[in-house]
């Protein structure tokens, strides 16, 4: 019965023009917008309620998600009057989590990452193998011997933007400022934050128009 945070107040500025139009949670990826893949996903994962953090064009959010009104998820929506960070955010929206633990999950996201299988260890971080979308040499004696193109990087792990967190996290929390600068480093250095690492999901970050074209034709295989 756990519960969800979706960060989704960012401006979006990477996609300009578009998120002069439309907040980035309402940009489509074959016609639907990420906001909607992400609910869809969280309700898959067996989640019952969702808290959506806005700030940047939250009405447009808010709207959308009234217009569909057929999720069949009680979604919530918590909005930020300025800008809180990823730390306020989160802050904010826990005011109405009771709950011993939670999701959270980065708004610009389209993952299948196992919810179960992150939800197995306290405060942790969803970690994915880096990628890079540049070609890999490999060399010998300063010979290159190899291309590899968009390879995963062994050994190497990168935040996902999913975490699983305790609920005595929130009194940590900054009112302004990101959990990525405050709590994480903090809770690293004292030896209190997990990982589970997961390889060969699917996994985009939506930050750029390529990332857009490349996520959507993935999603239609």
């Amino acid at each position: 019965m756990l519960k969800a945070v979706i960060l989704a107040g960012g401006r979006g500025k990477r996609l300009r023009p578009i998120t002069d139009y439309v907040p980035k949670p309402l940009i489509p990826l074959n016609n639907i917008p990420i906001i909607e893949w992400q609910v869809k996903y969280l309700k898959k994962q067996g989640i019952k309620e969702i808290i959506i953090c806005t700030g940047y064009k939250a009405e447009m959010i808010k709207n959308y998600l009234e217009m569909k009104n057929n999720f069949g998820i009680k979604i919530k929506i918590s909005v930020e009057k300025i800008p809180l960070g990823t730390g306020g955010a989160i802050k904010q929206a826990g005011l109405s989590i009771k709950d011993k633990s939670f999701f959270v999950l980065n708004g610009d996201t389209i993952t299948n990452i196992n919810l179960k299988q992150l939800a197995k260890k306290q405060n942790a971080i969803a970690s994915i193998e880096l990628k890079t979308k540049f070609g890999i040499m490999e060399t010998q004696n300063d010979i290159v011997t190899k291309f590899k193109e968009k390879k995963e990087i062994s050994d190497l792990w990168m935040n996902a933007g999913i975490y699983h967190l305790q609920n005595e996290v929130l009194k940590d929390l900054p009112k302004k400022g990101d959990i990525e600068k405050t709590v994480f480093p903090d809770y690293a250095k004292k030896g209190k934050l997990r990982t589970v690492k997961f390889k060969n999901v699917f996994w985009y970050s939506i930050d750029s128009f390529k990332d857009m074209e490349e996520c959507s034709e993935e999603l239609q295989k």
